[in-house]
């Protein structure tokens, strides 16, 4: 098979066509949960980066009136 980077998105659209339909849904199935597996870790990366900041004082807390008010300076 040709290097997959070098593939065009419509050339693996056609590769992915040209499969079963049962293989079709298996592969849509597989890049859905690897699709919820990567916004899982951005978000996990996300809450273990705020909890750092929060833990070193970075973060300032406060109302939404306090928050409008320091944007506006």
């Amino acid at each position: 098979m040709a290097n997959l980077n070098a593939l065009a998105f419509q050339d693996v659209v056609d590769i992915v066509e040209s499969l079963p339909e049962e293989q079709q849904a298996t592969l849509i199935d597989i890049i859905r949960h690897r699709l919820i597996a990567r916004r899982r870790q951005i978000i996990a990366n996300n809450i273990r980066q705020a909890r750092q900041e929060y833990d070193r004082g970075d973060l300032k807390t406060g109302n939404v009136d306090e928050l409008m008010k320091e944007l506006s300076k």
